[in-house]
């Protein structure tokens, strides 16, 4: 439970871990599910990736790193492209995204969800089809939505009656139609396990369905000159682990979407169910197959059509983390280990290392839990709970809340924590003036740097008062 200001565990004296954490009988194994495709440990303990040690990518890109599996990565993503084979699937950059990434996702097949003109620009530097583009965001610009218009971006999603107006109105200045869907909240909040079906509208993405608005943007788009209705936008939440929210937000968005069809005479082709599906961060993680995912979805649309009397729409969802998230670990070195006395005689290991908040604020930010193993080397000592911490200003500064590592565990060492591919880079900051690690791709023994690493003129580059 956060109690303390500072930050994720501050006021937490527990040093015996969480329930589902267990002592492993060797520390030194990975939990696989937890790692991507090809991460292994070798003769010597250490692990590899795509077929390369990661002792040598330290060796010659430093630490900390972020380690990218392409292998994984095209897999996963070719997993949900296969396993729903009647949706369109758009791959969702906010969680990772480059332009080498943009064309492994064009590659594969998919289709990209941006949400800033940032993430446009990236998408075109990176020769993508704007028309497999979609458009999110709360507060599009104008440069930015006159940006998407002018290159052809093939649905914008509108969120706001303000966004409505000021899109047709530059849609019909420059004589196009913009392609929109109207995103809607259906009063569903799921997240992990659980979904709750009341009282989670209180947000600032969406047209609320209960209050009206929904139906009434909806009015307002098929009205407008400048802009073509595709369908209705819904997106639950994050890290879920079952279909059972989407399916109560399902009937809710198609009683729109049959009501609009009832009483405007308009039938949406259209229908994006968003995102947020699970990843395993750690053993009390149990993410859903692609197949079974989209078996279970299909089911839940066909038969909340079939109720209302519509025709099945052509259905999307947007995975991000589900693609990317297992793809990636991040390295970091060991630079200090301490042992601190908590109360009733109790202690706990903090090993820190040479990256943190700046590289994954997840653990401050979301309280979210990860995982981690010894990197560089195989050892014999038994396994210690240990809590890994960055090198930040900050008592929240936390990598890895708990974990069992070998308590030999030194300065030097190397440490891997995966799972890191999804809103860890996208979400890095300079914080304390830290340069942010580079993104290494790695595959079938080679490595490329697809995004470097910052520099101390990268940070002073901006600062004007430099002479």
């Amino acid at each position: 439970m956060r109690a303390h200001e500072a930050g994720a565990l501050h006021a937490d004296l527990g040093h015996r871990g969480p329930a589902w954490l267990r002592a492993p009988r060797d520390a030194n194994e990975l939990v696989k599910p937890l790692w991507s495709m090809t991460a292994l440990k070798n003769a010597d303990g250490a692990l590899e990736i795509g077929g390369l040690d990661v002792r040598q990518l330290v060796a010659e890109h430093g630490s900390p790193a972020y380690v990218l599996d392409e292998a994984d990565f095209r897999a996963r993503a070719r997993a949900f492209k296969e396993g729903f084979k009647d949706f369109d699937v758009f791959y969702a950059g906010k969680a990772f995204l480059c332009t080498t990434v943009v064309r492994w996702v064009m590659e594969e097949g998919l289709n990209l969800d941006i949400c800033s003109g940032g993430e446009l620009a990236t998408a075109l530097r990176a020769g993508a089809d704007p028309a497999r583009l979609g458009f999110h965001g709360n507060n599009k610009s104008v440069s930015e939505l006159t940006r998407a218009l002018e290159a052809g971006v093939g649905r914008i999603i509108v969120d706001s009656f303000h966004e409505i107006e000021r899109l047709d109105a530059l849609a019909v200045e420059r004589g196009l139609v913009a392609p929109v869907m109207v995103r809607v909240t259906a009063g569903v909040e799921a997240h992990t396990h659980e979904y709750i079906a009341t009282a989670h509208e209180d947000q600032k993405f969406g047209f609320s369905i209960t209050s009206g608005d929904g139906f009434e943007a909806i009015n307002r788009v098929q009205r407008a000159e400048g802009l073509k209705l595709l369908g209705l936008h819904s997106h639950i939440g994050s890290q879920i682990f079952d279909s059972s929210g989407f399916e109560v937000a399902a009937k809710r968005v198609l009683a729109l979407h049959a009501r609009v069809s009832e009483e405007l005479g308009v039938d949406m082709p259209e229908l994006d169910l968003g995102g947020g599906f699970g990843i395993a961060y750690t053993t009390q993680d149990d993410p859903s197959d692609p197949h079974q995912l989209a078996t279970e979805l299909g089911k839940i649309v066909e038969h909340e059509c079939k109720a209302f009397g519509v025709d099945v729409p052509r259905v999307s969802i947007e995975p991000g983390r589900a693609i990317v998230g297992p793809a990636v670990c991040t390295v970091y070195e060991v630079g200090t280990v301490k042992e601190v006395e908590l109360d009733a005689g109790a202690s706990r290991t903090y090993v820190s290392v040479d990256g943190g908040m700046s590289d994954n604020i997840r653990t401050a930010l979301y309280d979210a839990d990860y995982s981690c193993t010894l990197a560089g080397r195989r050892s014999e000592a038994e396994p210690t709970l240990a809590r890994v911490v960055g090198k930040h200003c900050e008592s929240g500064d936390i990598v890895v809340k708990d974990e069992f590592l070998p308590s030999d565990v030194r300065p030097g060492d190397l440490l891997a924590v995966p799972g890191t591919g999804a809103y860890c880079r996208s979400m890095a900051s300079n914080y304390n003036h830290v340069p942010r690690p580079p993104v290494i791709a790695v595959r079938d023994g080679q490595a490329r740097v697809v995004v470097r690493r910052e520099t101390e003129d990268d940070l002073l580059a901006l600062d004007m008062g430099v002479q």
